[in-house]
């Protein structure tokens, strides 16, 4: 996967994590990829559903040693 940007978002909670992520997504070009790393459980349901909001597309996320890891395609 060709990631254009990585942000660290550990440690954040709600709303931060969100508001963090729509500022890297409207920084990128339409089609690139930002992958984000996070802490907050409530990221498994919030990022989803904020992605298809914007038109966004969520590729892949996986969680490592307690860090949710998302694949974010901009619309």
């Amino acid at each position: 996967m060709n990631v254009k940007q990585v942000l660290d978002a550990k440690g954040l909670a709600c709303p931060m994590p969100i508001v963090r992520t729509k500022k890297a997504v409207d920084a990128l070009q339409s089609g690139e990829i930002l992958e984000v790393h996070l802490t907050d459980k409530g990221a498994i349901k919030d990022i989803p559903a904020w992605a298809q909001t914007g038109g966004h597309e969520v590729l892949q996320h996986v969680e490592e040693d307690g860090v949710l890891k998302f694949w974010i395609k901009k619309a």
